[in-house]
């Protein structure tokens, strides 16, 4: 398989393992039409299943009540995905490729969320004595995958022609 291929299968699993697992929390949490916020499944001492609708970004940083953050938002994640397809497709490197592509599914499932329901949905709770990580989705996590794998490459991969 070619590297830019790598990196578009990655992307495609990425994208669809998000929807997937998405439509069936939001069926299991039973959210029906609306962005219903609350819901609270403990599973574990350190996990929990959660419904939070995130207007913003990262954390919630820019989240606004303003429609238009969700459509600048949208346009600005699918401008960066086509600029790292870009990359994808021009790389040599299997690790960069599927990097890559794990950025671009993550990316794309989350501007799914935000054309489809005005904010991403997150229900991934992990938390520890007290304190709760923002709640997160698959795609958040491939966006995570895929950028520790671009930096594990810049930080620790040796160049050819570089000493």
């Amino acid at each position: 398989m070619s590297r830019a291929g790598t990196g578009l299968v990655a992307a495609a699993a990425i994208f669809a393992a998000d929807q997937a697992s998405k439509q069936w929390m939001l069926e299991f949490l039973q959210v029906q039409g609306g962005l219903a916020r609350g819901r609270f499944v403990p599973l574990t001492d350190f996990f929990n299943l959660v419904v939070v609708w995130n207007r913003g970004v990262s954390f919630g940083m820019f989240a606004g009540q303003d429609d238009m953050v969700r459509w600048i938002l949208s346009g600005l994640a699918i401008a960066v995905s086509i600029a790292l397809a870009v990359w994808l497709f021009r790389t040599t490197d299997r690790l960069v490729a599927l990097g890559l592509g794990c950025v671009i599914g993550g990316a794309i499932g989350n501007v799914v969320d935000r054309v489809r329901f005005g904010a991403v949905f997150d229900f991934l709770d992990f938390h520890a004595a007290g304190y709760h990580w923002p709640a997160f989705n698959v795609a958040d996590a491939g966006i995570f995958v895929g950028v520790a794998a671009l930096l594990v490459d810049g930080l620790f991969r040796r160049r050819e022609g570089h000493t």
